[in-house]
C-alpha cells in the first residue's frame, strides 16, 4: 500500500508541477477533519475511497491526478452535506460541474440544506475578481468584497 502511495503522492506533485495548479490537499486534509466530526460513518467511506480507488488509481496512472482529487474533493463535499456541485468561469457563471473541469474554474459544492455555506472544492489557478466575489459570498460568508 504505501508504495502506491508514494507513486500517487509523486504523480500528483507532477502533475501539480507541471500545470501550475493549486495543491487541493490541504483544505481536503480539513475537510476531513470535519467529516470525522460530523459524521464517523461518512469519514470511514471516506478513508475507503481514498485507499480503495484515489491512490490506486492515480498511483496506477489510469486517471489524470488533478481529476482524481478532485473528484475525491467532490466526494468529500458530498458526504458532508449532499447538494450540487457547480464550476464558475472567470465571469462569475456557474454551471453544473463536469468532469475535468478547466483550469480557470472555480469549483463548489452547494449543499442541498438551506443553512450550510458552499464548500471549496477546486480553486482556479488564478482566481478572477468574479470568482473571488463567489468565494467569499458563497464560501466564506463575507458580505463585502475582498481586493
Amino acid at each position: 500500500m504505501s508504495s502506491n502511495v508514494e507513486k500517487a503522492d509523486r504523480a500528483i506533485e507532477e502533475a501539480l508541477a507541471r500545470s501550475g495548479a493549486r495543491d487541493p490537499r490541504e483544505f481536503y486534509r480539513d475537510r476531513l477533519r470535519e467529516l470525522k466530526q460530523a459524521s464517523p460513518d461518512a469519514y470511514e467511506e471516506a478513508v475507503t475511497y481514498y485507499r480503495e480507488t484515489l491512490v490506486p488509481s492515480v498511483a496506477e496512472g489510469d486517471v489524470d491526478p488533478l481529476v482524481a482529487w478532485t473528484e475525491y474533493g467532490r466526494t468529500l463535499a458530498e458526504l458532508l452535506a449532499p447538494g450540487r456541485t457547480v464550476s464558475i468561469d472567470s465571469t462569475g457563471r456557474a454551471e453544473p460541474y463536469a468532469a475535468p473541469p478547466g483550469p480557470d474554474r472555480l469549483v463548489l459544492h452547494m449543499p442541498d440544506a438551506t443553512k450550510g455555506r458552499a464548500l471549496l472544492v477546486a480553486l482556479p489557478q488564478k482566481i478572477s475578481g468574479a470568482q473571488r466575489a463567489c468565494y467569499d459570498w458563497l464560501v466564506q460568508g463575507r458580505l463585502k468584497l475582498t481586493s
